[in-house]
């Protein structure tokens, strides 16, 4: 839900939306809320007892510099930094400065550039006008697909079911039809490009990711948002996989990114990563966002405690995953 005033009748609206798709067999993993007229301190004083995920879409530099003593104490709220001029070593710094005081926060804050709007997901989410949008987590429809044209016939059929489900609501924005894999397994988008290629090498060089890209961006009937691919490193437990064995290396993830992906998502970093190799790569996405015309981001993630090198573990309430936390280079 988008909303430029915020208030507990948008949670409201959303238990609605929800009861609609779990009644026509949907599972609802989340419900989010984003706006653009609350400052961070204001949003977690008011949801913050609230079972939805928060954001406040997108900050300027100085915004962020103002309000990040408040992201620092906040549990549940998101935003990205939209930079579209030069990535300087103050932007760094403040992606170190959550690393150093709450390592936590590094997953609910994104570095965007040439974003675009009304995506419901986050960090990157950024608000243009009041209404909802629908992010879909479909790697799941590929259980038991062998081909990639079986899995997108059958995301085309819940895309079109979704939208004659709210048709008749005056404020469905569209659907982000971005395609957000976790865990492993039928969740895994990895999972199923080694199915298909045998391995994921293999399918880095194919044009697989291209004809994904491709497919989610023209078919979807009512498109919002990102409507790209995602290859977040610590949630697609697969491709954190390739990540130790050095099969998910940043610049194959930037090569990914340019011409299917979004960027780079959950990409681990270690405590002693120096600051100019980050500012480098996010001059580079920068650079690519601006020539190509393209939705970029970076997400890097941090325990706070490993170095290059060391292995770490990030704990959720479902699973445990461990992973070397370094940007290789």
């Amino acid at each position: 839900m988008f909303s430029s005033k915020p208030s507990l009748s948008d949670i409201s609206r959303l238990d609605y939306l929800a009861s609609l798709l779990i009644d026509h067999g949907f599972e609802v993993q989340t419900r989010r809320l984003v706006s653009n007229s609350l400052s961070l301190a204001e949003l977690d004083a008011t949801f913050r007892n609230e079972d939805l995920y928060i954001g406040a879409g997108t900050l300027t530099r100085e915004e962020t510099h103002g309000q990040l003593p408040a992201f620092l104490q906040s549990e549940n709220i998101s935003f990205n930094l939209e930079i579209t001029d030069y990535v300087s070593l103050d932007d760094v710094d403040i992606l170190f400065t959550m690393i150093r005081n709450n390592p936590d926060n590094t997953f609910r804050f994104s570095y965007t550039f040439t974003n675009t709007y009304s995506s419901p997901f986050f960090p990157a989410a950024r608000y243009l006008q009041d209404g909802f949008s629908i992010g879909l987590q479909p790697t799941d429809l590929a259980e038991g697909c062998n081909s990639l044209h079986t899995w997108l016939f059958r995301m085309k059929e819940v895309w079109d079911e979704i939208i004659g489900l709210f048709r008749a609501e005056h404020d469905f924005l569209g659907i982000d039809s971005s395609i957000a894999p976790m865990w492993d397994g039928n969740s895994s988008l990895v999972n199923l490009t080694k199915r298909i290629h045998g391995d994921f090498s293999n399918s880095v060089t194919s044009d697989t990711y291209v004809s994904l890209s491709r497919f989610v961006r023209e078919e979807n009937p009512l498109p919002v948002g990102l409507c790209g691919l995602m290859f977040p490193c610590l949630e697609d437990f697969e491709l954190a996989d390739e990540y130790e064995t050095g099969n998910f290396t940043i610049e194959r993830n930037i090569f990914l990114s340019l011409h299917s992906g979004l960027g780079i998502d959950t990409y681990p970093i270690g405590i002693d990563e120096d600051p100019l190799r980050v500012k480098q790569i996010l001059n580079l996405l920068l650079g690519l966002s601006s020539k190509y015309r393209k939705p970029l981001s970076a997400r890097f993630i941090s325990d706070g405690n490993a170095r290059i090198g060391q292995t770490t573990s990030f704990r959720n309430t479902t699973t445990t995953t461990t992973w070397l936390p370094s940007i290789p280079g």
